[in-house]
């Protein structure tokens, strides 16, 4: 066979995925290069899916779901391990490292293991075992390496107590304390999940506030329930030093605090994986965070036959984001037509609680200067709620007193990143509160706070001229 392609990918994430499955129905000769010796990338074997999996493994394994009934004591297992944690994992790993292998093989889909880099602007060389090098060629490429961990030289990495993201899955036993730097996505999601398992967390951030671009109402709304459930949130507290000590880790804020802990999770962003691609061989510049800047409508990168997608492209980083870059970078490039993004798409996070945002926040719409109300349903207001031992979690809505439409949707609790695509339908189809309020949702179901927060938003607005009651006029009979 010869080594030229029509679309070299490199990278299998979830764009990388998406782009091959593409091309490959689209019947062209497509390889993927990956670094690592299984298909997936971060998102599979470090990332989304591991961390996902450990929480739902979390909840089950804690009987969280059931403490409202039974009691803070109550657990399904008395004593979890890390080995508990890490049997669920290994098993939906490989499940979805098979789908992958099956989508490529019956979409004809080439893939080699190995590094890539760049030696001409249609030629890369790969590095594979054994020190051998493949040289190929292609008409158009596209870099969906992704991002690895930021690791600063001042926090003592050991792979041990003091550990990154990525090794954090892979921890020899469940501490009994742990300290989290960093309240981005990552760092949320892990110290939130470990507190469920009783593990006494502190989770630093340096500046005065975290995940900024929520609604405030709803990071108010959640960090009461985070501390509420025993993590310990330290905000506006950069950090001076940290310290391994042997038998625990010693942190000292800039403030005069200090903080101690068995183990220390480092989760202070990520920088994109472009180090190893030779990218000045082709002319492609990266920011100080190693990330590719495109044209956000094809994903072309400054030489434009070469594409990039995916976590190394920058905001908004997210799996499901990626996907959809992949597909649309990958019908560009094989010069096919084809559907455009939608303009809404829905942020997850999966915290303990799960938090899921789509549209605006509350502070967008005052920027714009946009008229406008709030509703709320909580799901305590629900049965499914009380049914499942609720007692906490909302959907806020954001509604336009101008036009009616719905301009945004914020979501903490159970379920919140299945039931935010009901918002996000009603966003990418400019629909108004009214469908809220006219639709009948099956009961009981969580999905009844939508029509909670629909009433309350619609009783607080004007009434629209065809619903106002007509007054009688006086001294006029009918007739």
């Amino acid at each position: 066979m010869s080594n030229h392609y029509d679309l070299i990918i490199i990278g299998s994430g979830p764009a990388g995925r998406a782009a091959a499955i593409q091309a490959g129905k689209l019947k062209r000769r497509v390889l993927v290069v990956d670094r690592k010796d299984r298909l997936g990338g971060v998102s599979v074997h470090t990332g989304t899916i591991p961390s996902k999996t450990l929480r739902e493994t979390v909840l089950n394994l804690s009987g969280w779901r059931e403490r409202s009934f039974y009691g803070r004591s109550y657990r399904v297992k008395d004593k979890i391990d890390a080995g508990d944690l890490k049997a669920r994992l290994h098993m939906t790993l490989d499940h979805e490292v098979d789908v992958i292998e099956h989508q490529f093989n019956r979409n004809h889909v080439e893939d080699l293991n190995g590094v890539a880099s760049f030696t001409g602007p249609n030629e890369i060389e790969v590095a594979v075992d054994g020190g051998e090098v493949q040289r190929l060629t292609a008409d158009k490429f596209l870099i969906c390496t992704g991002t690895k961990t930021f690791r600063p030289d001042w926090v003592p990495f050991n792979g041990k107590t003091v550990l990154d993201s990525d090794e954090f899955l892979e921890m020899g036993e469940i501490p009994r304390s742990l300290i989290v730097v960093g309240a981005g996505v990552i760092g949320v999601e892990y110290a939130s999940m470990f507190a469920t398992l009783d593990v006494r967390v502190t989770l630093i951030e340096p500046r005065e506030s975290f995940l900024d671009f929520i609604d405030r109402f709803t990071i108010d709304e959640f960090t009461h329930e985070i501390r509420e459930n025993g993590l310990d949130l330290r905000l506006g507290s950069p950090i001076a030093k940290v310290e391994d000590m042997g038998e625990h880790i010693e942190v000292s804020l800039e403030n005069g605090r200090h903080v101690r802990a068995e183990m220390l999770l480092f989760a202070a962003g990520r920088m994109g994986a472009t180090q190893k691609l030779n990218l000045d061989a082709v002319g492609i510049e990266t920011d100080h965070r190693g990330r590719i800047s495109v044209d956000r409508k094809t994903y072309q990168t400054s030489v434009p036959h070469i594409y990039a997608a995916g976590d190394v492209i920058g905001h908004p980083s997210l799996a499901s984001t990626s996907l959809q870059q992949g597909r649309v970078a990958a019908c560009h490039a094989l010069d096919t037509p084809t559907l455009p993004e939608s303009p809404w798409f829905p942020y997850g996070i999966y915290s303990v609680p799960e938090i899921s945002t789509c549209g605006m926040s509350e502070e967008e719409v005052q920027e714009r200067g946009i008229p406008y109300e709030i509703g709320v349903g909580r799901f305590r207001e629900t049965s499914r709620g009380h049914i499942m031992g609720l007692e906490h979690g909302f959907v806020k809505m954001l509604v336009s007193l101008k036009t009616r439409r719905l301009l945004g949707v914020q979501i903490v609790g159970e379920g919140a990143t299945e039931l935010i695509h009901i918002a996000q339908a009603v966003l990418n189809l400019k629909g108004t509160v009214d469908y809220f309020v006219e639709n009948t949702f099956n009961y009981p179901t969580l999905a009844e706070a939508y029509r909670i927060a629909g009433l309350d938003a619609f009783n607080r607005m004007p009434i629209p001229e065809e619903y106002k009651v007509k007054g009688k006029v006086k001294g006029k009979s009918k007739g």
